[in-house]
Formats: structure tokens, sequence, C-alpha cells
């Protein structure tokens, strides 16, 4: 019989634990659980809830945004992306177009879209135009994109990949001389593409608990449960707590279409820098569709070394789980959902954002890590 939320708060009230364990989440959507459940306030104070890398926005290229303007602005084409990446800003002046959003009120043709049948419509609907589809996202968005490709898409139809990989960006955090975390909540969707199999290594390799966990509080405090157990107990091992979905090796033709249309490769994250076999690229067979190849005048070289986060921004340290959201030093002054400064702010994914939406308001000042 599945336990309620309350039995499994009592479970992990009953544990007797170390004074402070941070355990991290690497999941938009778990992050949005979480404070919308108000589970950081039901916990023993001694377990803190740390959100990282898990937004594909937050960490989406700033140069990938900015050719994506450049192309929406000076080609005469039709611009697709989904909807949270038209309000991405860019490291400019006010004064000049810093967004997609922005581009498309000054007259560039930019439509949101919710996944890729929409952008394949389109083309087929404007078979005189180029349509570009900005796509943006971790495994969960990319699979999608690479089962449009490998079913064949209009001549019309090319791809801006800024795709990434979840797991480099925590291996990175755990190669480092502090991560910051004790334990690890997987992330269900991506678990569920990839397999569970691909968070072994945080045990394996670091000792670390992890545990696989869905979007219910009821799932996410069974996860939190099994790590702190784990801690508790002095073993270590992956556990699935969302086994009603994520089942062992993941989504096999999802990877059958990814390996078929897509090449894995050193990424940059935004506010990050460059991780190793962290980003998807077109495979060259996919040249024709591949908008990097088709419009090469509309990439920025240098804006790789000057597109990281805006001056007094501290979204990479939110994202790295260095600090909590409202520690920034523009988190509900400078920066708010209506004018965001970064990222973290725009998507529904941001750790700002859904802070700042779950009511959030008052800065702190103490660290993470």
């Amino acid at each position: 019989m599945s336990l309620s939320a309350r039995q499994w708060l009592e479970r992990i009230r009953a544990l007797d634990l170390p004074d402070r364990v941070r355990i991290m989440n690497v999941c938009g959507g778990h992050e949005r659980s979480i404070t919308q459940a108000g589970l950081r306030g039901a916990l023993p104070s001694s377990v803190e809830l740390i959100p990282g890398p898990g937004c594909p926005v937050c960490v989406c290229p700033e140069e990938d945004v900015y050719q994506a303007m450049q192309l929406a602005l000076r080609e005469d084409i039709i611009l697709v992306a989904f909807g949270d990446m038209l309000r991405v800003p860019v490291n400019l002046p006010k004064r000049e177009i810093r967004s997609l959003e922005q581009a498309r009120a000054a007259g560039a043709d930019v439509r949101p879209i919710a996944s890729p049948t929409e952008a394949t419509r389109i083309a087929h609907d404007n078979p005189d135009r180029a349509v570009v589809f900005f796509a943006a996202g971790f495994e969960t968005t990319t699979a999608p994109v690479a089962a449009m490709l490998a079913e064949g898409v209009p001549d019309n139809l090319s791809v801006l990949l800024s795709g990434r990989l979840t797991w480099p960006a925590v291996a990175m955090l755990l190669d480092s001389e502090e991560a910051g975390f004790q334990a690890l909540i997987a992330p269900g969707h991506v678990s569920t593409v990839m397999g569970p199999e691909e968070w072994e290594f945080v045990v394996r390799e670091h000792n670390i608990p992890a545990a696989v966990a869905g979007f219910t509080p009821e799932s996410l405090l069974a996860a939190m449960y099994s790590t702190l157990r784990q801690l508790r107990d002095g073993r270590r091992f992956l556990d699935n707590c969302y086994p009603e979905v994520v089942r062992p090796g993941g989504n096999r033709s999802a990877q059958r279409c990814m390996d078929e249309t897509l090449d894995v490769v050193a990424a940059n994250w935004r506010g990050v820098g460059t991780i190793p076999a962290s980003g998807y690229a077109l495979k060259p067979h996919l040249a024709a569709h591949d908008a990097r190849e088709l419009f090469p005048s509309c990439e920025d070289p240098d804006r790789k070394r000057i597109g990281q986060m805006p001056a007094g921004c501290d979204c990479s340290r939110v994202v790295l789980g260095k600090i909590y959201p409202n520690q920034c030093k523009l988190y509900g002054l400078a920066c708010t959902p209506r004018s965001p400064v970064g990222p973290c702010m725009v998507s529904d994914e941001g750790a700002c954002r859904i802070w700042w939406a779950g009511g959030v308001r008052d800065r702190a000042d103490v660290e993470v890590a």
C-alpha cells in the first residue's frame, strides 16, 4: 500500500539525522512541486532542499539566444521556439532589442510553440518560407525533436539546436572541490527517456545516495526518505521512487531516434562554462536542416566571450546550488517576473521564478555552500 505525504513526513521525522543534510534536485518540475506543496517548511530544519541545474532555459547559452534573435530580425524566416525562450534577455543595452519577444514586437515573425509537431505544421503551412525551430531543452525535450528529424521534416524546416544532457552538470559539481550536497533527487522525466541507470555514477563514483522521483509530494518525499535513510544506515544505492513511469533502460525508441540524428558534443552552459559531452548537435547527414549551417552569418563567436549573466545577476550561482534564489542581489528588486534580468526569473522551471510564484518575497543572506 502506498503511503501518503503525511506518512512519509512522519517517517522522515523519525529518522536520527545529522545536524545538516543538503539534498539537491536537478529538475525544475521537482522544484516547482516542492515549493507549491510547501515541503521545505514541513521537513525537519536539518534537511535543506537545494535547487540545482534543472532549468534548460536558464543554462541555454546567451550566444544561442542572440543568434536566434539575429535570424528572426535579419532573415526572411519564421522563427519558432518554446514559449519560455521568447522572454530570455541577452546582454545588450536596454535601448536595443534584447529578447525574441522584443524582436517580435519590432516586426520579426517569431511564434511560440509547445511541441515539435507545431513546427512541422507551420513549415507545411508556409511552403514558400524558411522556418527555423530554435530548440532548447534537456533530454526530455530533445527526444521529441530527434523523433521529428528521424521521421523526416519539410525541406523548408531547419533546427537551431541548443539541447543539453542533464547528468554532466551534476558530474561537474561532484568533481569540484565542494559539491555542496550529500544526497541527490534525480529527475523523473529525464530518467523516463534515458533510463535511471544514467544516475548510478553518483553512487558508484561519489558514494552519494540518489533516488529518482516523480512530481507528487508523495514521490518526492519517498525519494527524500530513501536518501536520508541511506545516509543514516551507511548504505548507498540508486533508488527508483517513480517506478510507474521510469523503467530500466528507459525509452529505447526515443534513444534510438536520438542516436540516429544527434551527436553528443562539448557544450557551453550559460554562466557555468563549457562542460564536456553535455550537448547535442545535428549529425552531418542532417546539414540541410541545421540552421547553423544554413545561416552562418547570424552566428557571432564573440558572444561566447561576453554572453554570460547580466551584471549583478547571480543566476549561475543559483543554477549550481551555491545560493538560494532569494540570496541574489537583484531578486525582487531589479529582477521580477514582470521585468526579468536573468533567465532564472523567466522560465516556469527557473528556481527564481518558482520561488517568486510561491510567495517568497524577502531576501536572505545565508549561503548554501
